[in-house]
């Protein structure tokens, strides 16, 4: 990245420039950059796009051969062709003598870098991967947002956010629009602030899922949490949720068992009176035991997905498997 900025700063530009990895918030950010720098916005005489698997090499070839008009380049951007994955002999052989009146942009999600694509595209221009950042640098870069907008976070809300967010800077972005529009009046945001916003749309799926698993309904409970996958919330997330829950229902099954009625146990579980009842329920499905087995295998998938031990999405699932499997043998 600090090698596109460069670039930039200084008005020498490489022919060729590849962006790839999963952290797409990222790749965005600086094709965008690099598009705007090399070709004005309004420049459609000199820019040309192209996106898909079916892309003609001899066309992207034809197009890099013709001068610029009025203009010191041209761009060419390619998006998710998957010619760093296969085979695509006559574009790679070209990268090697791209005019210099030509840029070409590579932007895509995933490349094989044995490939011929990739190689050439190392050797003449320039290569970036834009990976899932750490957690010191999302740090930082929320926290420069919540300033611009005159406000400030207490460490227990950051740290709150980003385990409901996870990593994927996107998700981080809507999530923190919403934040700042909650908090539009206020300067300060607090860990309520963001359970109040971050929560609230995936909780009933979250309830489904701890229903199905309880009721040993595995196959069904791995499908709620694949659905949530396609919606693009984050494994992190979602373990967050799970673990709020299964804490959730302890309370509730042990005020419950201190003979609290439902008011009671609402206001010193912090839950909503209208949900003590379904919370009541739900705990009748597990022992004690099983929901604090439940909390800790949580808070140790969490550590095992922090210190690199297991991918996120994996450690969700085995334990969504273990305890599905627990209530199905009961």
């Amino acid at each position: 990245m600090k090698a596109i900025d460069e670039d930039i700063k200084n008005g020498n530009f490489r022919s060729v420039y590849l962006l790839y990895g999963e952290e797409n918030y990222l790749k965005r950010q600086y094709r965008d950059k690099l598009k705007n720098a090399i070709v004005r916005p309004e420049d459609n005489v000199n820019f040309s796009a192209f996106e898909g698997k079916n892309i003609s090499q001899g066309e992207l070839i034809d197009l890099a051969e013709t001068l610029p008009f009025f203009a010191p380049r041209r761009m060419i951007l390619v998006e998710n062709s998957g010619f760093f994955k296969n085979s695509a002999p006559e574009l790679s052989d070209y990268l090697k003598t791209v005019p210099e009146t030509t840029c070409f942009l590579f932007v895509e999600e995933e490349v094989d870098r044995r490939s011929k694509m990739y190689k050439a595209a190392k050797h003449t221009g320039s290569v970036v991967a834009f990976e899932r950042q750490k957690e010191d640098v999302l740090i930082r870069w929320i926290s420069g947002r919540i300033r611009r907008e005159n406000k400030n976070i207490t460490n227990q809300a950051m740290k709150l956010f980003l385990s409901m967010t996870g990593s994927d800077m996107d998700n981080i972005d809507r999530e923190l629009e919403k934040l700042l529009c909650y908090c539009m009046e206020r300067d300060a945001i607090l860990p309520v602030d963001v359970e109040a916003v971050c929560c609230g749309q995936i909780q009933n799926r979250i309830f489904d899922m701890v229903n199905a698993i309880a009721l040993g309904e595995l196959q069904k409970a791995l499908r709620l949490y694949y659905d949530l996958l396609e919606l693009k919330e984050p494994p992190m997330r979602i373990l967050f949720l799970l673990a709020r829950q299964f804490q959730n229902l302890l309370h509730v099954k042990s005020l419950r068992a201190q003979g609290f009625d439902s008011g009671a146990i609402a206001a010193k579980a912090g839950i909503q009176p209208f949900l003590v009842q379904r919370n009541i329920r739900q705990a009748g499905n597990f022992t004690l035991p099983q929901l604090r087995n439940a909390i800790e295998a949580a808070a140790d998938a969490e550590t095992k997905i922090k210190t690199g031990y297991m991918a996120d999405r994996v450690a969700v699932e085995l334990l969504i498997v273990e305890y599905g499997m627990q209530n199905t043998q009961k």
